[in-house]
């Protein structure tokens, strides 16, 4: 659970359990930048709702997230930002991985709403429906993509916070997208570049929680200021949560959010990484290296996806790009 409030993403991915505060209304009749017509509600959140919509110039489908221009901490505006400077609203956005932009404008007179390509399901949802089982091909081939989502995000100066399988969803099968894994939702993303000066940030203490605790690297637990190893220790533990069907850390009794940080910050601490990644030898690689890199260091992208593409062949797979849910 993510310790910030934020709005849902784009795609067909729906979040149960956060209720809008000020659900878009006579959807029908609005239109976002006299192109958008907003549709049927396919997903939700604590700021507002995401709807399938759809472009009246050429008939295409597209995802609106929505918001109250009254919100207390206005989130649509940011993640907009965020994904310009990704360069995902350039018209000739060519960025594999990312989700276009269209606009960020006004849906009526109560919201604002941001445009975005319509996408498919999450891998968490891909997990689920596939009994929570997914074959090692497929799990090493989810890291090998993800690493080049992630080096995307941080060569544009932007570290993303919130690492998790929901937050990463595939293209659309209708449109053959399927084998392809985009990263979104950017709420929690921060310049880890600073604009004015191009320097890194500087490393701080005390931090709030930032992230979802399952995933979130030690040093956030830590309350560490946040930089491009903590993204990769997250992605670690999603690849772990796929290989294992689910990590030593879920399923705690505890009486509150706190503790609950806290317990699973602690037992992160005190598993070893030969006991986390048993049976997985190039988890244990990987994770002993990301676990390993200072704040301001910058990663071998290269090498980590080595890691997985050499485990890949050691077990007589290769990167086809053929997942367990492609065709299914």
């Amino acid at each position: 659970m993510s310790q910030q409030k934020k709005t849902t993403t784009s795609g067909i991915v729906q979040r149960p359990g956060l209720i809008p505060k000020t659900p878009v209304k006579n959807s029908k009749t609005i239109l976002v930048n006299s192109h958008y017509k907003l549709g049927k509600r396919i997903g939700k959140g604590n700021f507002g709702e995401v709807r399938l919509g759809k472009d009246i110039r050429n008939n295409e489908d597209v995802a609106i997230k929505t918001e109250s221009i009254t919100a207390k901490i206005p989130q649509l505006m940011f993640e907009y930002n965020i994904y310009r400077q990704l360069g995902a609203t350039d018209k000739m956005h060519k960025m594999k991985g990312i989700p276009k932009v269209y606009c960020y404008k006004l849906a009526g007179t109560q919201h604002n709403a941001l445009v975005l390509e319509l996408l498919g399901p999450s891998l968490e949802d891909l997990f689920n429906n596939f009994e929570r089982k997914f074959t090692l091909k497929t799990v090493l081939m989810v890291a090998i993509h993800t690493l080049h989502r992630i080096e995307t995000v941080h060569e544009s100066g932007i570290v993303y916070r919130d690492i998790k399988p929901e937050n990463f969803v595939v293209g659309r099968n209708q449109l053959n997208k399927d084998n392809i894994i985009y990263i979104i939702d950017f709420g929690l993303a921060k310049e880890y570049i600073d604009p004015r000066t191009k320097k890194h940030i500087p490393y701080r203490e005390k931090k709030n929680l930032t992230g979802t605790a399952r995933y979130m690297s030690i040093n956030t637990h830590l309350g560490k200021e946040q930089s491009r190893r903590d993204d990769l220790e997250s992605l670690g533990h999603m690849y772990l949560y796929f290989a294992r069907g689910s990590l030593p850390w879920q399923g705690l009794k505890v009486q509150n959010a706190k503790d609950r940080f806290q317990k699973i910050g602690e037992m992160k601490k005190n598993i070893t990484i030969d006991s986390l990644c048993e049976g997985h030898p190039e988890m244990a690689e990987y994770m002993q290296y990301v676990r390993h890199l200072e704040f301001y260091e910058e990663p071998n992208y290269r090498y980590l996806r080595h890691i997985f593409t050499t485990a890949l062949h050691e077990n007589g797979f290769e990167d086809d790009q053929i997942f367990d849910w492609i065709g299914k």
